[in-house]
């Protein structure tokens, strides 16, 4: 295994590891260490990190799917409603890949706004000793099937343009637009992504956007990862961790922003 290949394992833990302390998608993580500082195109650090998520879903589905954790019936209109919005997304970005690259770093850009706005947001309430209010545990998700399957749908294309697993949107939006439990949440979000990182990651695959010698190892290091941040998460203040990568996500969506005009940040 070469250097390039270990940074990706250690990427992938590192990845795993905050998707298991804080909830949130490991891909937000690898998508800019690829892009920013491992030096892959736009194209292939999103190609490469949905690859990667295909393995980290299966591998959390099972665990929730396990101890009956997430909830079937919401899982299949949002996952069949996303998948179709995988593919609008998959050849709207095909499109751009020909045509307008650098494009892709506005809209990474603007879809990064939304994770590091959350997670900075409840890390600092978590610190101040708030708390983000959440249902108490239910059998399922509330909700009719429509609007269930219009935002899984908006998840899908998202998916399928810029490569982000949706974790960072589905759960957010399950708690505070379906009122799903928190636990629920994270579980189901997990199951509707089995689907949408499936066929986007195939579908890159095929196009030519994903490095395998990075995609592999990257995906063993987030499954190693997502293990070590569930038992660790009882010796870690979660809220701290969001604050901190809330910060670092602002960053990494205001050096996209600022570089499809030209501007370089360090």
């Amino acid at each position: 295994m070469g250097a390039q290949e270990v940074v990706a394992l250690l990427v992938g833990v590192a990845a795993g590891t905050l998707g298991g302390l804080i909830g949130t998608g490991g891909c937000s993580v690898m998508l800019p260490i690829l892009d920013f500082y491992m030096g892959l195109p736009p194209t292939l650090a999103i190609g490469t990190t949905l690859f990667a998520v295909m393995f980290t879903t299966l591998s959390g589905a099972y665990g929730h799917l396990r101890i009956r954790n997430l909830d079937l019936g919401t899982t299949a209109v949002m996952g069949g409603a996303g998948t179709v919005g995988v593919l609008i997304g998959s050849y709207i970005f095909t499109g751009i890949a020909r045509t307008r690259l650098s494009l892709l770093n506005l809209i990474l850009g603007a879809v990064f706004l939304l994770p590091a706005l959350r997670m900075f947001y409840e890390g600092i309430s978590g610190l101040r000793g708030a708390s983000v209010s959440a249902k108490s545990e239910t059998e399922g998700i509330p909700g009719a099937a429509a609007p269930k399957a219009l935002f899984g749908f908006a998840i899908g294309v998202t998916t399928g343009l810029v490569g982000l697993g949706g974790g960072y949107a589905l759960v957010p939006g399950m708690i505070y637009l379906f009122h799903a439990p928190v636990k629920l949440a994270m579980g189901t979000s997990l199951s509707t992504m089995i689907p949408l990182a499936v066929v986007g990651g195939l579908i890159k695959l095929s196009q030519g956007f994903v490095r395998l010698e990075i995609g592999l190892p990257l995906a063993a290091g987030t499954v190693v990862g997502a293990q070590l941040g569930a038992r660790a998460i009882k010796r870690v203040r979660p809220a701290t961790l969001k604050a901190l990568f809330g910060a670092y996500f602002l960053y990494v969506s205001l050096k996209y922003i600022a570089s499809y005009f030209g501007v370089r940040l360090w």
